[in-house]
C-alpha cells in the first residue's frame, strides 16, 4: 500500500504541506491547472522554490494575493507582529529558490498561518455553502473533492462550534480566504496525483505562546485548532510559537488514518516543506515520507 507519512517535528501548515509533497517529487504545474477549475485564478498567483532552513534543503510554497488583495496585507502584517523577528530571517533566505519574486515575501508574511482576516465584503472572505458550491462546480475527480469537502467541513465545525454558529452560517472570514483554499484543494490534488493509499502522521506539536488575531490576543494553540485536533495525539515542545495552523491541523487530522512513530515501510521518496518562521536550534520544515507498507 503506498502510504504518505506526515513527520510533524516543526508543526504542519497548509503551505508545509504543499511544500514537502513538492519536494517528494509531485507536479506542481499539474496541480496550478488543476486548481483553475475553480476560476479563482485572477486572485492569486503561486510561487515554489527552494530554500535552506538550518542547513536542510526544502521546497517553500506560497500563495502571492493579486492586488485586488491589497486589504489583506494590513490583516496579515496585525496577526503577525509577534513574528516579525523570526521572519525576517526566514525573508532572508527566500531568495535562493531564484525567482524574481523575492521582494514579494515581505507582505506575505501571514499568510501561512490562514488567518489572513480578511473584512467581511472582501473578496477573499467566502462561506463555507460558497466553497462546498465552487468545489462542487469544479468537476475535480471523486478523491480530490471528496478530501477537500472533508477538510473544510472539519474546520467549518471547529468554527462554528467555537463560535456559536450552525455549520451553514460559518463565514470563513479566516479560512476561506484564497491561499487557504488553495492550500487545501492543493495539498489535495498532489495526494491524489500522488497515487497515496493511506495517510499516516506522527503527534501534532502546536507551539505555544500567544497570537494575534482579529479577535485580540489569543492563546497558541488558537481555539479553532485546538478542537480541530480533538481525538489527535499532540506533542509539547517549548517553542513559543504557532506551529500548528488550523488548516494544517485539519488535513493531518481528516486525512491521516493512524497517529504514531513511522510505520514499517519501503520509502521511496521524501520531502521537506519550509515554513515562514526560522527557530534558532531547529529547521522550521515539515517532512513528508512516501513508500509501501504492508
Amino acid at each position: 500500500m503506498r502510504t504518505l507519512y506526515f513527520d510533524c517535528f516543526s508543526g504542519i501548515s497548509g503551505d508545509m504541506v504543499i511544500g514537502a509533497l513538492i519536494d517528494a517529487g509531485a507536479d506542481p504545474v499539474q496541480m496550478e491547472e488543476e486548481l483553475k477549475k475553480l476560476n479563482m485564478d485572477e486572485e492569486y498567483n503561486l510561487s515554489w522554490g527552494k530554500v535552506v532552513k538550518n542547513g536542510i534543503t526544502s521546497t517553500k510554497f506560497d500563495v502571492i494575493l493579486t492586488s485586488k488583495s491589497d486589504q489583506t496585507h494590513e490583516h496579515s502584517h496585525s496577526h503577525e507582529q509577534e513574528h516579525s523577528h523570526s521572519h525576517s530571517h526566514s525573508h532572508g533566505q527566500d531568495h535562493s529558490h531564484g525567482h524574481s519574486h523575492s521582494h514579494v515575501h515581505e507582505h506575505n508574511l501571514g499568510l501561512e498561518h490562514n488567518h489572513s482576516h480578511v473584512p467581511h465584503n472582501h473578496h477573499g472572505s467566502r462561506t463555507y455553502k460558497q466553497i462546498v458550491e465552487a468545489i462542487n462546480e469544479a468537476n475535480f475527480n471523486e478523491s480530490v473533492a471528496n478530501m477537500s469537502l472533508a477538510i473544510f467541513k472539519k474546520i467549518g465545525e471547529a468554527e462554528g462550534h467555537i463560535h456559536g454558529l450552525p455549520l451553514e452560517k460559518v463565514h470563513f472570514h479566516e479560512v476561506g480566504a484564497v491561499d487557504s483554499i488553495i492550500d487545501i484543494i492543493g495539498a489535495a490534488i498532489l495526494i491524489d496525483q500522488l497515487g497515496i493509499e493511506s495517510v499516516q502522521s506522527s503527534a501534532i506539536p502546536t507551539g505555544s505562546g500567544h497570537i494575534h488575531i482579529d479577535h485580540g490576543i489569543y492563546p497558541v494553540p488558537a481555539p479553532a485548532t485546538l478542537e480541530i485536533l480533538k481525538g489527535v495525539p499532540i506533542a509539547s515542545n517549548d517553542i513559543r510559537s504557532e506551529l500548528a495552523t488550523p488548516t494544517g491541523a485539519a488535513i493531518a487530522a481528516v486525512l491521516a488514518g493512524n497517529f504514531g512513530s513511522l510505520p514499517p515501510m519501503t520509502v521511496e521518496s521524501i520531502g521537506y516543506g519550509a515554513g515562514t518562521k526560522t527557530f534558532e536550534n531547529h529547521p522550521n520544515v515539515l517532512r513528508v515520507i512516501i513508500g509501501a507498507t504492508k
